[in-house]
């Protein structure tokens, strides 16, 4: 049949294959699109707050994925969990209670302090917050982008959860929630290097910038003078001047000191005190007035 059509152009089968051809669509065209529509809504996300509600409504739908990409490492645990063996599970239960008669004993002394400290900042006529707000809730995610230094934890807007509260795990400082959806929020830890805040060396109160370098087990204090009283092995606290951290809380202890001959600052390493890579649980701290 194909013999047929040769040197006719206008063949029936020659006309049917160009017609398929024709009815293609073309991949080009569709990524184009798809571009161009990715950029547009991302200069409209950028540029102004359009994004904003249909960006909550859609976080509803993003919270199951959460959960979803969480659930092989909980059913993990689970299963290291189950097999446990008796023995191992009466070990640590004799540890534990070795534990809690131990920290029991220092309550009893924190009580003592808290009672003392209190009396005196009423000879001072200065009101002290005792009782600091907290909530807490899980890591459920990590940014998988290398350059960030961001987590998922599993409460947001729903639970009061608000932009710039400051996040703790046990030991420190963790970072702060840039970003509240119904019922996730995104946290930026304190090793982003795009994360700065103020804070003061408890031995001697001098005070210096503390920035996150994007790796989880390094921070840098920024334009420290050579002539400055500062020591390896100094606690750093936060002062709560930037109006975002509490007073008084660890960030970070401070590792290294290199000093170059001719400069006026020194290169001053830390460590965070919070176990950034560690930690499971937090705690998002209300602000000073509290939340209701």
């Amino acid at each position: 049949m194909v013999g047929l059509c040769v040197g006719r152009p206008t063949c029936p089968w020659r006309l049917t294959i160009k017609g398929l051809h024709s009815r293609t669509p073309k991949p080009s065209y569709r990524l184009l699109l798809a571009a161009v529509l990715s950029f547009v809504l991302m200069f409209v996300d950028h540029r102004t707050s359009y994004l904003e509600k249909p960006r909550y409504v859609a976080s509803y739908l993003v919270a199951p994925v959460h959960y979803v990409a969480h659930l092989p490492t909980a059913m993990m645990q689970w299963g290291k969990e189950q097999s446990k063996s008796r023995s191992q599970l009466i070990s640590e239960n004799a540890s534990m209670e070795r534990q809690l008669l131990v920290l029991q004993q220092r309550v009893q002394k924190l009580a003592v302090l808290e009672a003392e400290n209190a009396r005196l900042r009423q000879l001072l006529n200065s009101a002290a917050e005792l009782n600091t707000k907290v909530l807490t809730a899980q890591i459920i995610g990590i940014d998988p982008d290398p350059s960030r230094q961001e987590v998922v934890v599993n409460k947001g807007a729903n639970d009061k959860v608000r932009v710039g509260q400051a996040v703790l795990d046990a030991k420190g400082l963790l970072g702060q929630v840039v970003e509240a959806g119904a019922s996730f929020s995104r946290v930026l830890l304190v090793t982003d290097s795009s994360h700065a805040l103020s804070v003061q060396i408890n031995r001697n109160g001098v005070r210096a910038i503390l920035a996150g370098t994007g790796q989880v087990d390094k921070l840098r204090l920024m334009y420290v003078p050579t002539t400055a009283d500062v020591e390896v092995g100094d606690l750093l606290v936060s002062t709560g001047l930037d109006q975002r951290y509490p007073q008084g809380y660890p960030v970070g202890k401070i590792v290294s000191l290199h000093v170059e001959p001719g400069d006026a600052f020194m290169t001053v390493e830390a460590a965070p005190t919070a176990e950034i890579d560690k930690v499971s649980h937090v705690l998002l701290v209300a602000s000073e007035e509290g939340e209701e």
